[in-house]
């Protein structure tokens, strides 16, 4: 997001509306994510080969790959940055998404393999600190509008 745009504030019910694109768009992460490490743990196992010359051409393919990974996996979080929502961790897919509860701000919290956003927690505690949804997530006050 741009600096100079106005974050975005979700309610509840305007998180669960942006899951369907959320959760195609993040299941591309996390599976991108699984196969860039894959790729970097092979690059690392050859660099450490005794024969270097016989995985030298494997080595060059398997860094050309992830380059071009790492170019997808940028356009992906553009995406995701244009939601107005921060990835968490890209392997499973957990999402924050910035909300205003209480006349402070919290996180709400969605996980990939969940059905809908049904937790939130403190800016400062992340997943641990998760809990359930029990109140309606307001909308943010106009008077209180904050910049990223």
């Amino acid at each position: 997001m741009d600096k100079n745009q106005k974050k975005k504030f979700f309610t509840a019910e305007e998180a669960n509306a942006t899951l369907p694109l959320l959760r195609a768009i993040v299941q591309d992460i996390s599976s991108l994510a699984a196969t860039m490490r894959s790729r970097h743990e092979r690059v690392m196992k050859l660099t450490g080969a005794d024969d270097r010359r016989a995985s030298a051409t494997e080595i060059e393919s398997l860094q050309s790959e992830l380059e071009q990974a790492e170019e997808k996996m940028h356009g992906y979080l553009q995406e995701l940055d244009g939601l107005g929502v921060l990835l968490k961790d890209f392997l499973t897919g957990l999402v924050d998404f910035p909300a205003w509860m209480d006349e402070h701000e919290v996180y709400l919290c969605w996980r990939l393999d969940e059905p809908e956003v049904g937790y939130w927690h403190e800016m400062d505690a992340g997943f641990a600190g998760r809990q359930k949804l029990h109140a309606p997530i307001q909308p943010r006050p106009q008077d209180a509008a904050s910049y990223r």
